[in-house]
């Protein structure tokens, strides 16, 4: 499994064996690959992204995961 981090955008899941369930259990019907999971809080299709962040300034550096020193982390986790 490949999970990409778009600059400003979702996380995008590549992989065919991925499942999506909620709280309860119960699992999203994925549409379409790849799997496109919202970062904005924005996404009307929630957890699927809606490509929302790209009109509401979505600043995708404040989401990521923050690294050592509290940098967003780099490709191979280096800051």
């Amino acid at each position: 499994m490949r999970i990409r981090l778009r600059k400003n955008g979702p996380y995008v899941i590549e992989s065919e064996d991925v499942a999506l369930v909620d709280w309860n259990g119960v699992p999203y019907t994925i549409e379409r690959r790849p799997v496109a999971l919202c970062r904005c809080g924005k996404s009307a299709a929630k957890p699927f992204c809606d490509g929302t962040h790209r009109t509401t300034g979505f600043d995708g550096a404040e989401a990521a995961v923050p690294g050592p020193g509290g940098k967003p982390a780099g490709p191979t986790g280096a800051a």
